[in-house]
């Protein structure tokens, strides 16, 4: 068996005395593994690094198996990345959330917008950009919030908050009673347009984390990614 294509590298793993196992998200096929002999040479240092693109052959006996990649960087970012404390938390989240998609399932939607991501250059916008990816990701992992409408009276605008229970919008008229028991909806995640006012990228992270708490951490016992928090310190100002 074998295949190429291009793929941006999400994470890399100790296999042996002298092996990796990359972790790739490879376009048209998923996240991929794949063991790179002597990945932990100089050779290699550069070139294995997550954020970076890169050209790769897979080669197996059998489609099941793990097989091993022959790679060629074509975008090298880490470097980039590493020079701004705020990018590279974002790399490093973006690169976990990558993590949680199931093996080999193709996701190109997400990684088309992880690679835009990546390469944009506009700090101010990017928490705004990433509280929507985390949308993304719940949708994409089959647990996406239901924003374009009111869960109780059926209206499209005016929605102010969303229930923890649905995760479906509420109109603030049908929230009044209820506030301190919703997450406030921060307007621009429903409408592309709006501009994040103060306060609100963390509220998004805050509404975004907790459905991925729910269904997505606490099931699979696992932590959520160590830079997550303070990147949105960061990118509230915090930090």
């Amino acid at each position: 068996m074998q295949w190429t294509g291009e793929g941006l590298i999400i994470g890399v793993r100790r296999h042996g005395e002298t092996g990796v196992i990359a972790e790739v998200m490879v376009e048209g096929r998923g996240r991929h593994l794949g063991l790179v002999r002597g990945g932990r040479s100089t050779k290699f240092a550069a070139a294995l690094q997550a954020g970076n693109s890169v050209q790769l052959t897979w080669r197996a006996r059998l489609e099941e198996h793990l097989g091993t990649f022959a790679l060629e960087v074509t975008d090298s970012r880490a470097a980039d990345l590493i020079a701004s404390r705020t990018r590279l938390y974002a790399a490093q989240l973006l690169c976990d959330h990558l993590r949680l998609l199931p093996e080999r399932d193709p996701h190109d939607r997400l990684l088309g917008l992880v690679i835009r991501l990546l390469d944009a250059t506009d700090d101010e916008a990017l928490g705004a950009a990433l509280a929507r990816f985390e949308l993304t990701l719940l949708e994409e992992l089959g647990f996406g919030l239901d924003l374009m409408s009111c869960a109780v009276t059926g209206v499209t605008t005016g929605l102010t908050h969303v229930s923890p229970k649905t995760g479906r919008a509420v109109s603030l008229a049908a929230a009044a009673p209820y506030l301190d028991r919703l997450f406030p909806l921060p307007a621009f995640l429903v409408d592309r347009e709006a501009q994040p006012q103060e306060g609100d990228v963390p509220a998004a992270f805050a509404l975004t984390g907790y459905f991925l708490d729910r269904h997505v951490w606490i099931p699979r016992a696992i932590d959520p990614p160590p830079t997550r928090d303070p990147l949105v310190d960061i990118l509230a100002g915090r930090l």
